[in-house]
Formats: C-alpha cells, sequence, structure tokens
C-alpha cells in the first residue's frame, strides 16, 4: 500500500505541476501566445485552457475534493492532452510534439489507476458490508 501511495502521489504532482502550475505561471509569454496561434486557435482558448486546467490541478491533488469531481478533472486532462496530439499532428506532422502529450498522458493514466487502487480499501464492498441498511 504503500508503494502504491508513493507512486500516485510521484504521479499526481508531475501532473499537478505540468498541467496545473506551468500554465498558470506560463500562459502570458509570447512563446504560449505563438504556440496557441500557431495551432489555429483563438487567444481566449489559451485564457479558456488556463482557467480550467488550474481548476484541475487544484481538484486532483488536494484530497478533500470528492471523487466525482476527481474524475471531470482526470477526463478534462485527458481531453486536453489526446487534442493536443491530434492538433500538433495535424499542424506540424508526426514528431516529437505529437508524442509529448502522449508521455503525459500515460503519467495522468498512472495517476488514475493509483487514485482508484488506494481508494479501495475504504470502499464498502473491501470491507465486507454492502452499503444497504436493515430496517
Amino acid at each position: 500500500m504503500k508503494k502504491d501511495k508513493i507512486i500516485y502521489w510521484a504521479a499526481t504532482w508531475i501532473i499537478f505541476l505540468w498541467e496545473g502550475v506551468m500554465p498558470a505561471l506560463t500562459s502570458h509569454t509570447e512563446l504560449a501566445v505563438e504556440g496557441i496561434r500557431h495551432l489555429g486557435y483563438p487567444d481566449y482558448f489559451r485564457v479558456l485552457l488556463v482557467i480550467f486546467k488550474t481548476l484541475g490541478g487544484l481538484a486532483i491533488i488536494l484530497p478533500m475534493v470528492p471523487t466525482r469531481i476527481k474524475e471531470w478533472a482526470y477526463t478534462g486532462f485527458g481531453i486536453t492532452l489526446i487534442s493536443a496530439c491530434v492538433s500538433h499532428w495535424a499542424v506540424d506532422g508526426f514528431g516529437g510534439q505529437t508524442l509529448f502529450p502522449v508521455i503525459i498522458f500515460g503519467i495522468l493514466a498512472l495517476s488514475y489507476l493509483y487514485y482508484h487502487r488506494i481508494q479501495l480499501p475504504k470502499s464498502p464492498s473491501a470491507t465486507g458490508t454492502t452499503g444497504t441498511t436493515k430496517i
């Protein structure tokens, strides 16, 4: 169980820093603005991405956030990473910029899988109760 928590927290911190913190700190730079423009997206899309990535990063890193909210955050990150891969492939062809979101997606999947692995002992079926109440 300790190994599972270490893997979960390491993967989750990488996603939090890469997808939640870094966009908030770098979205205003000329490189970020030009990157969005190069892919054919309007500037307001960059702002929306930063807002939702920051909120998603907080959702997956804060332990008190309900599981259902975390699920939506993981889904949102998955969609943005797949979209980044497709966007780079469509505009620039297959290359490093196309593969990098796939690598981050793998880390995201690792975080997601280990989140559920460490949550499993807390579920009612794991403790032997069915969750039903007799009247």
